[in-house]
């Protein structure tokens, strides 16, 4: 995906559970971060559940500005029980 810096807009993420693993009303977080390690506590951002994916609003006037560069998606899941499930999801390209 590639945005332009000044955009303010929802970055979506697909989330598959794993099966037999029900993610509804889970606690869900996306970090979009600029360097090759995994994101730190800080770079997490609450997200929102919105028809199966999640979503965050990024960009001016939203909690995740981003500056032009290359960034690693990342999101976490942490459904009932002793799972937490945490993927790089892709990369976003911000202009």
């Amino acid at each position: 995906m590639l945005i332009p810096a000044t955009s303010t807009e929802y970055l979506h993420v697909p989330v598959t559970a794993p099966p037999g693993v029900d993610l509804t009303g889970a606690p869900v977080k996306i970090a979009a971060v600029g360097h090759r390690n995994n994101p730190t506590s800080t770079e997490w951002k609450t997200a929102e559940w919105d028809d199966g994916e999640a979503r965050l609003l990024i960009g001016p006037g939203s909690t995740l500005v981003l500056t032009r560069g290359d960034y690693r998606v990342w999101v976490s899941v942490d459904p009932p029980g002793a799972e937490n499930i945490t993927r790089m999801s892709g990369h976003l390209g911000v202009t």
